[in-house]
C-alpha cells in the first residue's frame, strides 16, 4: 500500500492524471482501472477518475499482485522478430494456439513464452494468458505482440482499443475478386445456429475490413487485408460473406482446395504501433510461411494468371 499527502503543487489535479505523476509505473489507463476497482482511495473513500484532489488529501494506492499462473513452461522454439525489456514480437506458426483453453493446455504460445521470458511477462492479462494483448486464430500465422510488463500491456491495450494499431494480413481466397480494392462494413456476432462460429448480424458489433488485390490467378486471388476492428474471425467471416472464402478454411467454407493445406491461408504480415514505453513508431514484419510462398509460385506458373 502506497500513501501520498497532497501538497499545494498538486491541488486541483484530476486524480487519474495525478497518479502517474506520483507513481511512474502506473499509466493513466491503469489508474482509471484501479480507481474503478476501489484500489485507489482518497481519505479512505472511493472516488471517480474525474475527482480533483484537495490540499492535504491522503491518496492510498493498492497495486494488486499478479496472480500466480499454473501454466507450465515448455521449451518450444519461437521465431522472435523483435524483443526488448518491455515487449516481444513473435512469428506464430499455423497450428499453434495462442493461450491455454479447454482442450489446449500445453503447446501454446503462452507455454513457450513462459519458458523464454520466465517472470518478465505482464501479469494483468489474468493467469490464463499472461502478456497477451491481442490474439490470432490457431490456424492464422504471423506476427503477434506480447507485453513483458504491466505498463506496456496497458498502453498496447489502449492503442488497440483506440484503433491506433495497424494490422496488415495476406490472404489467398477462392474466386477472382473483381474490385481492385473494397471495404466490407458488416456487424459480427456469435452465430445463432452454431455457437462455435461467428456470423453477420445486424445486432452484432461493428466490424470493418479493407482489402486490396495483390494478384489475380486462375480461380484464386491474393489479397492484402487491413482491419479497423478486431472481431473474432472477422476477416474469415467477411470474405466468406462476400463470396471469397479463404483457401483451407474448414469453418467458413467447404475447405476444399487442390493444395491440400489444413487451416486457412491467412497470415498476419505486418503490425504497426507506437512502442508502449519509448513512443517510437514500430513496424514489425513476419515473412510468409514457405508453404504459402510455394502455393503462390504454383499459381503463378499456371496459365491464365493476370496481375492485379
Amino acid at each position: 500500500m502506497e500513501k501520498y499527502k497532497i501538497g499545494e503543487e498538486n491541488v486541483n489535479y484530476r486524480i487519474d492524471k495525478l497518479i502517474p505523476i506520483l507513481n511512474k509505473d502506473i499509466t493513466r489507463a491503469m489508474a482509471q482501472k484501479l480507481l474503478e476497482d476501489g484500489k485507489i482511495l482518497v481519505d479512505e473513500k472511493k472516488v471517480k477518475s474525474s475527482y480533483k484532489v484537495k490540499l492535504n488529501d491522503e491518496v492510498s494506492i493498492e497495486i494488486p499482485e499478479a496472480k500466480e499462473t499454473e501454466i507450465i513452461e515448455e521449451d518450444i522454439p519461437l521465431d522472435v522478430l523483435y524483443e526488448d525489456e518491455y515487449i516481444i514480437a513473435v512469428n506464430k506458426p499455423k497450428g499453434m494456439v495462442v493461450h491455454p483453453a479447454n482442450g489446449n493446455y500445453t503447446g501454446t504460445l503462452v507455454n513457450a513464452l513462459l519458458y523464454r521470458c520466465k517472470n518478465s511477462l505482464s501479469g494483468i492479462g489474468g493467469e490464463i494468458r499472461p502478456g497477451i494483448v491481442h490474439r490470432l486464430d490457431k490456424d492464422t500465422s504471423g506476427v503477434i505482440i506480447v507485453a513483458k510488463c504491466d505498463k506496456a500491456h496497458l498502453n498496447l491495450s489502449e492503442q488497440i482499443k483506440n484503433h491506433e494499431v495497424k494490422k496488415t494480413y495476406i490472404a489467398l481466397v477462392r474466386g477472382t475478386v473483381q474490385n481492385d480494392e473494397a471495404t466490407i462494413d458488416m456487424p459480427i456476432a456469435r452465430s445463432k445456429k452454431d455457437r462455435k462460429k461467428m456470423d453477420i448480424d445486424k445486432n452484432g458489433k461493428k466490424a470493418i475490413t479493407h482489402f486490396k488485390v495483390l494478384k489475380r490467378f486462375d480461380g484464386y486471388t491474393l489479397l492484402k487485408v487491413n482491419i479497423e476492428t478486431g472481431r473474432t474471425h472477422q476477416i474469415r467471416v467477411h470474405l466468406m460473406r462476400v463470396g471469397y472464402p479463404i483457401v483451407g478454411d474448414t469453418v467458413y467454407s467447404n475447405g476444399k482446395n487442390p493444395f491440400n493445406v489444413t487451416g486457412q491461408m491467412l497470415h498476419a504480415k505486418i503490425i504497426e504501433f507506437k512502442h508502449p514505453i519509448t513512443g517510437e513508431n514500430m513496424k514489425i514484419e513476419a515473412p510468409l510461411p514457405k508453404y504459402f510462398e510455394d502455393i503462390i509460385e504454383k499459381l503463378e506458373n499456371k496459365k491464365g494468371i493476370s496481375q492485379g
